[in-house]
């Protein structure tokens, strides 16, 4: 039953334009050369799930980022295509 309320609160992953992604982009970039906490959304197994912390690695071109979330301080490799919104505090 669990299963089935859970296939229900699922969303379709959202599209971002062009524009999007680059804010996305610079916002990473601006984050990782400054130390900057921030909210990053992403999209997981038919969520949108939105953590606090740090990034500490950007790779463009090998569509990856490392995220260290401010909870318990580990270390997240994630696809760049998962994001949906990175902003400052």
């Amino acid at each position: 039953m669990k299963e089935v309320i859970n296939k229900q609160l699922e969303v379709a992953q959202p599209v971002l334009t062009e524009e999007q992604m680059e804010q996305i982009n610079f916002t990473l970039i601006e984050a990782l050369h400054t130390n900057k906490q921030v909210y990053l959304t992403y999209y997981k197994k038919g969520q949108c799930i939105t953590e606090k912390g740090f990034i500490q690695f950007v790779d463009s071109l090998g569509n990856l980022f490392v995220f260290i979330d401010e909870v318990f301080e580990l270390k997240n490799k994630m696809k760049l295509s998962e994001l949906i919104d990175v902003r400052f505090q």
